[in-house]
């Protein structure tokens, strides 16, 4: 059985802060790879206005049963108000890479 899997992604305004977000998702086994991405321009409107940031892009594997658990530990621990959190299904790729993937973000 191939597991399902999602990629996630969200973006923060510094490689430290990045650095330590995504630590702390593959520590709590929310993830199993995540890699940093960056730096990336970001255009955006917020609070009526269009904004310019420099931000880190964190790409995130994680299996579809940790999604929601991993999603509200990017709220909780992201520096940011409203914090990009999209996930996209993987559906396709080498089997033992996303049966990995599965092994990693089990409950110890």
């Amino acid at each position: 059985m191939i597991e399902s899997c999602v990629q996630v992604i969200t973006t923060i305004d510094s490689e430290q802060a990045a650095r330590d977000l995504v630590a702390g998702l593959v520590q709590a086994r929310l993830a199993a790879c995540v890699q940093i991405v960056g730096p990336v321009t970001s255009v955006y409107r917020w609070d009526g206005a269009i904004q310019t940031d420099t931000e880190w892009q964190c790409v995130i594997k994680t299996s579809t049963l940790r999604l929601d658990e991993l999603t509200e530990y990017v709220k909780a621990h992201h520096p940011y108000d409203v914090p990009e959190v999209i996930a996209t299904p993987i559906t396709g790729g080498s089997p033992q890479y996303l049966a990995w993937i599965g092994s990693e973000t089990r409950d110890a």
